[in-house]
């Protein structure tokens, strides 16, 4: 796979088209967003590459493209739900390095796309559109290095510029919400830092406040742009931690008519309703998921089964239904996946153990539960899984 999306990156994608058809290119644009939210890899990659011959001063398509090959890598490593970042936990995925192909392809794009943000700046440096995809292109090259490399300091600097670029924009023209999502995002992240913390993101240049960076994000989902379901994404995230379940769910149900192919969309869907405490509605998604999953031949991400067999099972014991809850952690554990999601397993496994009266059983479940999941940095997990092996579960 990663082959072909180097054969896509070196052919005629920096070649010069005879001539600029902007229309053609906004709505291959959209052509691929959707594409790419349904899953569809390819489809979206290739959409992109005729945006970009279409129109190849455009660092739209490009920022893209490098957005796919991110969002594809980030699927293939199992980062897929809500779950993978929540909490400390989760945002510490493993950053084995990305493959080289994929790595060039990204940084080829997303430094094309800067490269083209930067002349249209130098160009027009009071246009609005020209610092937004600047600030655009440097959002995702900070991404990047989080969530991929872990490079650190360039990401900072990156997050940074981005951040400045897009409070730019809405001083330039207010109207222009689809900047509010990164200013927002790291708004938001700011507001959850320890108070040490906090303070010297304030003094490297980063504005706080809870609530008014999830208001710019509400703000950039209902703004029809390139980022409007990228923002529609983070407002599930965030919603979720907040515990404003029914938000959440409400945003979800919107992305799952938008984008039905998407069946991770339904796990995620199953996950909210367990974070609610309404474990017969996370069944009916769960089980909805799993019907679209068993007839859909694309490929899975990393663990993607174990996390369904996961979800299932907590929604079942959650419902006291023992046998099909012990076959589906069963399942869990027989997949491939991370540590902490084998540790909620055996968490749950625990609780079963409970509800049959086998309190040694229960209190060897909890302990494997523990150790996975202090191993893999997910500390509800363990917490829980304490708290259950002094008072058990009922």
């Amino acid at each position: 796979m990663a082959a072909t999306i180097v054969a896509v990156a070196f052919r005629p994608v920096l070649e010069a088209a005879p001539a600029t058809d902007r229309a053609a290119a906004i709505a291959l644009r959209a052509q691929g967003v959707q594409a790419g939210y349904n899953l569809d890899y390819d489809e979206a990659l290739a959409a992109f590459r005729q945006a970009i011959e279409a129109d190849p001063g455009d660092p739209a398509p490009h920022r893209l493209m490098a957005a796919t090959a991110w969002i594809r890598l980030l699927f293939q490593r199992g980062a897929i739900t809500v779950d993978d970042y929540l909490g400390e936990a989760r945002s510490d995925l493993a950053r084995d390095p990305p493959p080289p192909e994929m790595d060039a392809f990204f940084h080829l794009h997303i430094e094309r796309a800067l490269a083209l943000a930067e002349s249209r700046l130098r160009e027009s440096p009071s246009s609005a559109d020209a610092h937004y995809q600047v600030g655009a292109s440097a959002a995702f090259m900070a991404t990047y290095a989080g969530t991929v490399t872990g490079h650190v300091l360039s990401g900072f600097r990156q997050a940074r510029r981005a951040y400045d670029e897009h409070e730019r924009v809405m001083t330039i023209d207010p109207l222009r919400l689809d900047a509010g999502l990164v200013v927002g995002m790291y708004r938001y992240a700011v507001s959850t830092l320890s108070p040490p913390w906090r303070l010297l993101a304030h003094l490297a240049g980063f504005g706080g406040g809870r609530e008014r960076g999830l208001h710019l994000v509400e703000q950039a989902a209902r703004y029809p742009s390139d980022v409007q379901t990228n923002a529609r994404f983070m407002l599930v995230l965030l919603y979720n931690r907040e515990a404003r379940y029914a938000d959440a769910m409400r945003v979800i149900e919107q992305l799952q008519r938008q984008y039905p192919r998407n069946r991770l969309l339904w796990l995620e869907a199953g996950g909210t309703a367990l974070r609610a405490g309404r474990p017969a509605d996370a069944r009916l998604a769960i089980e909805d998921g799993l019907a679209m999953l068993a007839q859909d031949p694309r490929p899975r991400g990393f663990g993607e089964e174990a996390r369904w067999m996961l979800a299932h099972g907590t929604a079942l014991v959650a419902l006291k239904d023992r046998q099909p809850a012990q076959r589906a952690l069963a399942a869990t554990l027989a997949g491939d996946a991370r540590d902490w999601t084998h540790g909620r397993a055996h968490k749950e496994l625990g609780k079963l153990a409970d509800l049959g009266g086998d309190r040694a059983a229960a209190v060897a479940e909890y302990g494997v539960a523990i150790r996975l999941c202090q191993a893999d940095h997910d500390p509800d997990c363990a917490e829980e899984a304490k708290r259950l092996m002094r008072v058990g579960y009922r």
